[in-house]
């Protein structure tokens, strides 16, 4: 728990609490270190901050503004913890693969807890990966893998079960609860410009004609080669159009200020992702396959959902 009520005022506006270690000058203005935390003096402290009874910070380690550092919590050289950020009891983190006693490395890997992602009690997260923006880890989590943004993880090891603040999951295959899909040629989503389309097989000679872009290119994606916590991105000119030919997938679409998933169950239902939507595949079933055609190139994604919102909001 904070104790701001009883926390002596300090000159410099950085409470240092009597039993506490703080080797370092560069703490931002309202910080708070608690009894028996140590940080060592080249880490580097934002504003505001909460480093709780127990913490210890190694050197190559920045914090942002208001980041909290729950009791139990060592942060290793290479971690970064975004603006916002939050730490619970006993996370433990680690910054190499594979560690050797005395076998000291030139270098660590680098993992990012990007703004306002909360890391749950007892989680632990591998070296070198990147905690996207609003993400969520459920407590005792163990992330193998990078997680994207506003995803949350739990398990063993960590995978997707939902997204923060997303609509209610929309289903396509005809009989499943809260199904989107009618017999309407065109169904909306919910999400702006994101629709679904009834199409015929693909190899039926009226295949081409329902998608709704002139496909430049396509690729295929196999359940042996699906992850659960696919990358996510999106793309300035570059349309989508998404079909299970076979199994099941799940698509989360982000249009910047909602956002939802969309489990692809058949065949005969496409998803149609407009230009500067944050989408990526995850969930796919073992024998899952899709077909994804694009209008433009693919090459070149917004990869940082900072960014996104950044170009989003203008």
């Amino acid at each position: 728990m904070n104790s701001r009520a009883t926390m002596p005022p300090q000159e410099s506006g950085v409470y240092i609490h009597p039993k506490a270690l703080c080797e370092t000058k560069a703490v931002g203005e309202g910080t708070r270190v608690w009894a028996f935390a140590h940080v060592l003096p080249q880490a580097r402290i934002g504003q505001d901050c909460n480093i709780c009874d127990g913490v210890f910070i190694e050197n190559d380690v920045l914090l942002g503004d208001r980041v909290t550092i729950k009791c139990g919590v060592q942060l290793w050289d290479g971690i970064t913890l975004e603006d916002d950020a939050f730490v619970g009891p006993n996370a433990t983190f680690t910054n190499t693969m594979f560690p050797r006693s005395r076998a000291y490395q030139k270098e660590f890997l680098r993992t990012v807890v990007r703004k306002n992602a909360s890391i749950g009690a007892n989680a632990t997260i591998l070296p070198g990966l990147d905690i996207g923006p609003n993400a969520m880890v459920g407590a005792g989590a163990v992330v193998t893998q990078s997680v994207p943004a506003n995803a949350i993880v739990f398990g063993n090891p960590a995978q997707i079960v939902g997204y923060v603040d997303a609509m209610e999951p929309l289903h396509t295959a005809d009989g499943s609860e809260n199904t989107g899909t009618t017999q309407a040629a065109v169904t909306q989503t919910g999400m702006e410009g994101v629709t679904l389309h009834r199409v015929n097989g693909p190899t039926d000679t009226r295949f081409e004609d329902d998608i709704p872009l002139l496909p430049k290119s396509y690729a295929t994606v196999s359940g042996a080669t699906g992850e659960k916590t696919d990358e996510q991105c999106a793309h300035r000119t570059a349309q989508q159009f998404i079909v299970c030919l076979r199994g099941s997938c799940t698509v989360v679409v982000d249009d910047g200020k909602r956002r939802r998933e969309i489990v692809l169950a058949s065949p005969d239902i496409g998803l149609y992702v407009p230009a500067m939507t944050w989408s990526g595949a995850c969930k796919l079933s073992d024998d899952g396959l899709l077909l994804v055609f694009a209008s433009d190139d693919l090459s070149a994604p917004i990869a940082d959902y900072s960014q996104f919102q950044r170009e989003t909001d203008r």
